[in-house]
């Protein structure tokens, strides 16, 4: 199965398999625009582990409630795989013929590819020509003029975004997808699928950031293409236990405490000092990934879009602009789809969690 996917004209689902719910977004083209039909969450499913065949049917069976209960028309799905899964980078190859680009490729995917290749789904995009570096190349001259070696024109070449992830994965969720009665079209990653609902056509380097429950992700975006992705295991949910370890208090009251307090300053001036220690490594991760970026010769990156259950915490903008520099901005996965709108109260309060999902379900639209 390709983690490209392909297209279809037809209404469809895009369903996020998270860590810890279940996300559900369907689309159908109304006067040629992708249009909102249906949504659905399904909260608290524990740690997700789908490494045996029952957990796999009760996967499916998970998902054929929601799709039930969210009313979804649609049994055509596009799904996404979780970032820490999926294995990816961009190389520079010199120009060839067709026939020898495959090769290339895998020998070059063989580099940072931890697992047999027999053992991946192994896919790639041309993302555009590069420029390669020019070498100084010694013209020969008659040695009684004494001209200067003269530099060879550089080069044109390619640059390859590389995908792959473990075969095992795939057949587990098309086995998932068969228990729920739906049809899987295509599987991609999750960083493609933020980099649709999240950006689009900005051609400028933006750096999406989503934190759900359990892991953040960071995926820098140039031209519409995730060239860069890390996953970090801190989500929500390591904040709502921080506070109650640190309070002294149940997770419920915790879980309040983080929504209505989170990262806003307090009299004295300060965020939660809690708070603060547990998003630590979060914060020297993104300084990290800026750094690479920069250490590259690329554009700066300006922005940085948020997503995500935590998305919505109480000051964390602010909180992520003093640390970073950076405009930071929460982001509108509606914002390329038509929807009725009196449902933008409730679709702005949900719409970070349901970024990916959205952007699975754009897929065929765009």
């Amino acid at each position: 199965m390709s983690l490209l996917g392909f297209k279809t004209n037809k209404q469809f689902l895009g369903i996020d398999i998270g860590t810890t719910s279940l996300k559900l977004v369907e689309l159908s083209l109304k006067n040629g625009r992708p249009a909102l039909y249906t949504y659905g969450l399904a909260e608290q499913m524990g740690d997700v582990k789908i490494d045996a065949d029952g957990q796999m049917q009760k996967m499916g069976a998970l998902l054929a409630t929601l799709v039930e209960r969210s009313h979804a028309q649609s049994k055509k799905v596009v799904a996404a795989l979780p970032s820490f899964s999926v294995f990816s980078s961009v190389i520079t190859l010199p120009n060839m013929a067709e026939r020898e680009l495959a090769a290339a490729i895998r020998w070059e995917a063989k580099k940072f590819v931890p697992m047999p290749l027999e053992e991946m789904v192994l896919d790639w995009k041309i993302l555009e020509p590069v420029a390669l570096k020019p070498s100084t190349v010694p013209i020969l001259q008659a040695e009684d003029k004494g001209e200067n070696k003269t530099p060879q024109a550089p080069a044109l070449g390619i640059r390859v975004l590389i995908t792959a992830a473990p075969n095992i994965l795939v057949q587990r969720y098309l086995k998932i997808f068969q228990y729920a009665k739906l049809e899987l079209l295509s599987l991609e990653t999750e960083s493609f699928a933020l980099e649709r609902s999240l950006v689009g056509a900005d051609a400028t380097p933006v750096l999406l950031l989503d934190i759900g429950g359990t892991l953040a992700t960071l995926v820098i975006v140039e031209h519409g293409i995730p060239v860069l992705t890390r996953t970090l295991d801190i989500g929500g949910n390591f904040l709502t236990q921080a506070i109650a370890n640190g309070m002294g208090v149940d997770l419920k009251r915790a879980e309040q405490f983080k929504r209505d307090v989170g990262f806003t300053k307090q009299a004295a001036g300060t965020t939660n000092p809690i708070l603060t220690a547990t998003f630590k490594p979060l914060i020297n991760e993104l300084k990290y990934v800026l750094d690479i970026w920069k250490g590259q010769n690329h554009p700066l990156v300006e922005k940085v879009v948020l997503s995500g259950g935590s998305a919505f915490l109480s000051g964390l903008p602010d909180y992520l602009t003093q640390e970073t520099g950076l405009k930071v901005v929460l982001g509108n996965p509606w914002q390329f789809i038509v929807y009725p709108q009196e449902l933008e109260p409730v679709l702005s309060e949900v719409g970070p969690r349901l970024a990916i999902a959205c952007g699975l379900a754009l897929r065929e639209f765009v």
